[in-house]
């Protein structure tokens, strides 16, 4: 968050208005340092009465408008928060921490086309801060920019070469433009840098990877691995279920599919998943009737065709 990289010693110096007393200023001064403690805090309505309050005093302070900005961040009032952050670039254009929060507002409200346009602004000023570049190739990935999505993470990678920020990002950028051997490749780098303290989601997306490559028993361990973390992990159960389907272990992907089922009984999906690995078992009635729960829920085109299936072999 910005508000955790104001630096206090530097505001205190910076406010020096020529119309405004020694006693103000040390007000001033004085609310800003609280206010953003109170940020810190997760006090979000306390130091906005700290920033407004300065706000009445001088209301061009930049320190105050940005912290009202961060304030309505916290508490995810993007579209609030924006209005602040632009008029502090009104009063000071080129304000790092209001371009930062202005940004960070346009990728919450998936604007990221705007979101690039301001974080490219900041790195007129700063093009060395990490945590930007890895924000702006995000934003890129979203907008489905592979080049420079690819050049960002990249150059964080030459500047901190285990940054798990970009390694992640890179691992999903191949993932979206179905590269999944490269993605595998950042994915693993995850998984040793953090043998200790392994992410759930960096094995789950090991496993996917490996699914979408069809190398099925090669997925299987690192599902396994996610579900002895976390057991009702869906992405790790209907992995499994899905590596198992691939082998042509239709009993094997019962299993995960119907465990996916007892937590979410109405997962249309699932249920045609189920349908079809009963149907491949010749379990034809038990194959009809998850079928049929799935088409109460809604229509499905999976579940008719699995339907006309069972028909076409005379079982219906």
């Amino acid at each position: 968050m910005i508000d955790d990289n104001i630096d206090i010693d530097e505001l205190t110096q910076k406010l020096s208005e020529d119309n405004l007393s020694e006693d103000q200023l040390n007000e001033i001064s004085e609310l800003s340092k609280k206010g953003y403690q109170l940020l810190k805090e997760n006090l979000t309505d306390r130091a906005s009465d700290c920033f407004s309050q300065i706000l009445s005093i001088d209301p061009e302070n930049n320190y105050a408008l940005v912290g009202l900005g961060d304030a309505c961040r916290k508490k995810r009032k993007f579209k609030d928060a924006v209005d602040y952050y632009q008029k502090c670039l009104q009063f000071h254009p080129g304000n790092n921490y209001a371009l930062f929060g202005l940004a960070d507002c346009y990728k919450a409200l998936n604007q990221y086309n705007r979101a690039i346009d301001i974080w490219e602004e900041y790195l007129h000023h700063d093009d060395k801060n990490i945590t930007v570049l890895t924000r702006i190739a995000d934003a890129y990935r979203k907008v489905r920019n592979f080049k420079r999505s690819n050049e960002l993470y990249q150059k964080v990678l030459e500047m901190e070469e285990n940054n798990s920020y970009a390694l992640i990002g890179l691992g999903h950028l191949y993932y979206d433009f179905k590269e999944y051997a490269d993605a595998l490749k950042y994915w693993k780098r995850m998984l040793d840098i953090n043998k200790d303290a392994v992410d759930i989601r960096v094995l789950t997306s090991i496993g996917n990877c490996y699914r979408k490559l069809k190398t099925f028993s090669e997925g299987v361990s690192y599902f396994e691995k996610a579900l002895s973390i976390q057991p009702d992990n869906f992405y790790a159960l209907f992995g499994l279920a899905d590596c198992f389907r691939g082998m042509n272990k239709q009993d094997k992907s019962l299993e995960y599919w119907n465990r996916i089922l007892k937590k979410d009984p109405r997962n249309k999906v699932i249920l045609t998943r189920a349908g079809d690995a009963y149907r491949n078992m010749e379990d034809y009635e038990k194959a009809e009737e998850y079928y049929n729960k799935a088409l109460n829920i809604e229509f499905d085109t999976y579940a008719i065709l699995g339907l006309v299936l069972i028909n076409r072999q005379g079982q219906l």
